[in-house]
């Protein structure tokens, strides 16, 4: 799937488009978790995207290497998930489905399929830059693009933190 088609489903392309220039593919990105919520109901992506070429000088300094970020589908249904194993690389791609404003999302990886029908909007949440551990790991320090998240987290909590996990 192309920049353009990603970029029409994003609520707040800006953040990403202030890193990149533009929406980045969705294609070969790490995804490192599938949150599930009944409400909304939401189902929230964590993933991994690559470095930007015209990075922020405070994370070019700070020796990261990799953006993550989280990637919100609300009003969702027919969620259905085989084999997961995180993290998985693999490619997201959302199509529309007709005039409804609602979309299919599939993302595969590995064995891994995830597929979900949902609002034809995506909330970007949670943009920050990391140094990978020599296993991929992103369990260090993150440097986050908003002033809230660099304030409340040093890195990426652990998954009973609901505020930054769920909303």
């Amino acid at each position: 799937m192309n920049r353009t088609r990603i970029a029409r489903f994003l609520a707040n392309p800006g953040v990403l488009r202030n890193l990149y220039g533009d929406v980045p593919d969705l294609n070969g990105v790490r995804i490192r978790s599938v949150n599930l919520n009944w409400r909304g109901p939401t189902v929230t992506l964590r993933v991994d995207l690559p470095y930007p070429t015209s990075a922020p000088a405070e994370w070019a300094d700070a020796g990261m290497d990799t953006v993550q970020c989280q990637l919100e589908f609300v009003a969702v249904e027919g969620v259905s998930l085989v084999e997961w194993d995180p993290p998985v690389v693999g490619d997201v791609e959302m199509v529309p489905l007709g005039a409804e404003r609602r979309m299919r999302v599939t993302v595969r990886g590995r064995g891994t399929v995830l597929e979900l029908v949902c609002n034809e909007s995506v909330v970007v949440r949670h943009v920050s830059a990391f140094k990978a551990g020599s296993d991929g790991a992103d369990s260090g320090p993150h440097l986050f693009v908003s002033k809230v998240d660099a304030r409340l987290y040093p890195s990426v909590p652990g998954t009973d933190s609901k505020v930054f996990h769920e909303r």
